[in-house]
């Protein structure tokens, strides 16, 4: 691909009859950080960038955050352009709680230090194996629409993949990182925006990517939407449900000590006899439903009767807050493997 020149991303026409904001606004600042006991020094851009439509007119300002590497060949360095999901969330969970350089401090079972709150070395972070570009999507975090009033344009699934690749299109050449293997990383929606940003980027601008990361994947919302006479996401979800039933030590002892073993039963039956059930719905006989429940209970910890109630079907939030209702705690949404006491009314 050739990278277009500066001069394309400069605004045509009448300058003066700009809004004010409608320039680019970046700062700079050096840091390090060690990561595997090697100490990584690196650049800082912050700031925002001005997306403009074909007409060269201001049509968004769009803020990010920039990690590069000092002391390496830029051109071969790969660059991983990272964004949270929502959709209607910033990129600061990504980026103060997994990749960035820096992250808030927690205790080490993820909850919140005493205060006075501060951020510390992310000694996990990715920093050491490519750079990274953290993108607020239009009304989120910094970045806004110009006129401010006209956000509507950017709220859906194909204007936010627009202006999203607009602005990866726009940072790759202002900072000439075409030669550079790229990445996308997105979480939950962002996972959705990545899928579609593949596609544009290649399509429009001719960027083709070396690879995407996806976390909390949602590419198929049906498979996560929970609702009567939809019956997809339970025998998905078992495996995942199965898993966290052994994290918490609530499968029979000879699953309990063969999660490998667990798993694949989890899956032959979610292949085969569990959807095949929910499939037959009422026609199920009493002994049927009860054979079926207690196949469902080894591998997901819940009681055969309370299984049989539910109609065999375990929505997700019936997993974060009756698995270890017993003990009056409840699970994570995100990780299942945390735990937190139960609190009435309080999001998993």
């Amino acid at each position: 691909s050739v990278a277009p020149s500066r001069a394309d991303d400069e605004p045509r026409g009448d300058k003066k009859a700009e809004p004010a904001e409608a320039k680019d606004q970046v700062v700079e600042r050096k840091g390090s950080v060690r990561i595997g006991g090697t100490e990584v020094r690196f650049t800082t851009r912050t700031g925002t960038l001005v997306v403009r439509d074909e007409d060269g007119k201001a049509k968004a300002k769009m803020f990010f955050v920039a990690y590069t590497r000092d002391g390496v060949d830029a051109a071969k360095r790969p660059v991983t352009f990272t964004f949270n999901g929502g959709p209607g969330s910033s990129s600061v969970w990504l980026h103060l709680g997994a990749f960035g350089p820096r992250r808030v401090n927690l205790g080490e079972d993820g909850t919140a230090a005493a205060p006075p709150y501060r951020l510390v070395d992310n000694e996990g972070s990715i920093l050491d194996l490519t750079d990274l570009v953290f993108i607020d999507p239009v009304t989120t975090g910094f970045s806004r629409s110009i006129p401010v009033a006209e956000d509507e344009p950017f709220h859906g699934v194909a204007e936010d993949i627009q202006s999203v690749g607009d602005f990866i299109r726009l940072w790759t050449s202002r900072y000439e990182r075409w030669t550079s293997p790229k990445f996308l990383a997105g979480e939950s929606y962002g996972t959705t925006r990545a899928a579609g940003l593949s596609g544009y980027l290649q399509r429009r601008h001719g960027m083709f990517l070396n690879g995407i990361v996806l976390i909390s994947a949602v590419l198929d919302f049906a498979t996560g939407d929970f609702h009567p006479g939809h019956d997809l996401p339970y025998p998905l979800f078992l495996p995942t449900y199965t898993a966290t039933a052994w994290y918490h030590r609530r499968l029979p002892a000879e699953l309990q000590v063969d999660l490998p073993k667990a798993l694949r039963e989890a899956e032959e039956f979610a292949r085969g006899d569990y959807p095949h059930a929910l499939w037959l719905g009422d026609r199920l006989s009493e002994a049927e439903k009860k054979t079926v429940a207690a196949r469902l209970s080894r591998l997901t910890g819940f009681a055969p009767d309370q299984l049989v109630r539910w109609n065999l079907r375990i929505p997700d939030d019936k997993l974060f807050e009756d698995l270890l209702a017993e003990q009056s705690l409840r699970v994570g949404r995100l990780d299942s493997r945390f735990k937190a006491a139960a609190i009435a009314g309080a999001p998993a």
